[in-house]
């Protein structure tokens, strides 16, 4: 896989240069709420610039129909890059019609422009081969290089991640180039004890990296929606918790491979309940109490782990050497369900492990909450991208960047 210093050995100055970034930033109408992933691939930008590089960057954001819609536009994250940069970025308002062609052929040696949400396009997402195929052909017309460093993508299959590198010579961003490093340092050089700590609300959605890392991990903590799945299939009434039924029996085998193979799999012993899912745009009140994991009533809501539960799990991740963590602990984004989320974001910062953080709601979390982010070895940027890695599958967009 070919990197950014080799492209910019070999000379970069006046040429166009494609970037596929992650810029799928939460907004609250134009205002971005969490700017990480723009300052994540800021460097790669700044660089090609830098060295004289006419910087077209790409992305998604959200889910569109295939179609313009002004809510997914991309026009407040290319003002925010202008900021990062201290430079103005052009923006096109489309993603290959009049607007991209006549703002990329503008650009000067060491400009940026930034084209408008990819998946306006319905070629970007397409499932047709050809159809994806003519989107890239397409993307391919604006630029003369290509650079990936957009890792919270590099898991689909998408026009511009996967399709537009065969088109053009290629290379890889700063920002992947330290994503797949880190990863490496879960799955090929790991030091132990490895502790990974699980939430976030869907048990399915991890079914792949818990399969996975029972052959990998010595412990994992289970917490977040998910756990109530695991305290049901130990048998346990759940209330009226996120519950998905159907995985019971697979949580169940999972258990049991866990106590065979030796792996401390570690579930809520307490947690905070409500007859009541919160008020998250209020923040109202929600007075939440604390019962055991093996006792919440069956007309009430598990929304956090307890306190007895957030001192069990800081003291497993305290003797570890390296810790994974991917989803929240409960409902962070309200005051009364925060605490268990920052007691594992806490851990992981007295600890002296290696510690990643799994992107997505986690990485966000841990911005929310107010923690430094250099206090943790790595904060990722693809959460999704990142199990799908840890679960050892090939990476679409990843395949795509090898020579």
């Amino acid at each position: 896989m070919k990197t950014i210093d080799q492209l910019l050995d070999e000379g970069v100055r006046g040429r166009r240069v494609f970037v596929r970034a992650d810029l799928n930033v939460p907004l609250d109408g134009t205002t971005i709420t969490d700017d990480g992933r723009i300052r994540a691939v800021a460097p790669t930008v700044a660089r090609l610039a830098e060295a004289g590089a006419r910087v077209v960057v790409a992305s998604h954001l959200g889910r569109p129909k295939g179609a313009p819609d002004p809510a997914f536009s991309l026009a407040p994250a290319a003002a925010r890059l202008g900021e990062l940069l201290g430079a103005e970025v052009a923006f096109a308002t489309d993603t290959v019609g009049e607007s991209a062609r006549a703002t990329v052929d503008a650009l000067a040696d060491g400009r940026v422009a930034v084209i408008e949400n990819l998946r306006f396009n319905p070629g970007e997402t397409s499932k047709d081969d050809a159809e994806r195929g003519a989107f890239a052909d397409r993307l391919a017309t604006l630029a003369d290089l290509y650079v990936g460093d957009g890792f919270g993508a590099v898991h689909r299959k998408h026009a511009s991640v996967y399709d537009l590198p065969a088109r053009l010579p290629h290379a890889a961003g700063q920002l992947i180039a330290t994503e797949v490093g880190v990863l490496k340092k879960l799955t090929d050089d790991v030091k132990r004890p490895y502790t990974v700590v699980l939430g976030g609300a869907k048990v399915s959605d991890k079914l792949g990296v818990i399969d996975h890392l029972l052959e990998k991990a010595d412990r994992i903590l289970i917490g977040g929606g998910m756990a109530y799945t695991f305290l049901k299939a130990q048998g346990h009434e759940v209330g009226i918790s996120l519950l998905q039924e159907e995985q019971v029996p697979a949580v169940q085998g999972y258990l049991k491979r866990a106590e065979e193979k030796g792996v401390e799999l570690v579930l809520p012993v307490d947690v905070l309940v409500s007859p009541e899912f919160p008020d998250l745009k209020t923040k109202a009140p929600a007075h939440p109490t604390t019962v055991a994991a093996d006792a919440i009533p069956a007309d009430q809501e598990g929304l956090d782990i307890g306190p007895l539960t957030r001192e069990l799990f800081a003291s497993k991740i305290a003797d570890s050497a390296t810790v994974f963590w991917n989803g929240p602990m409960g409902v962070f984004e309200h005051p009364d369900f925060a605490e268990g989320t920052q007691a594992v974001a806490q851990a992981l910062v007295d600890s002296a492990a290696f510690s990643v953080v799994g992107g997505g709601d986690s990485a966000a979390a841990v911005r929310l909450l107010g923690f430094d982010e250099n206090a943790f070895g790595h904060i990722s940027t693809g959460g999704g991208a990142s199990l799908e890695y840890l679960e050892g599958k090939t990476l679409p967009g990843l395949a795509a960047l090898e020579d």
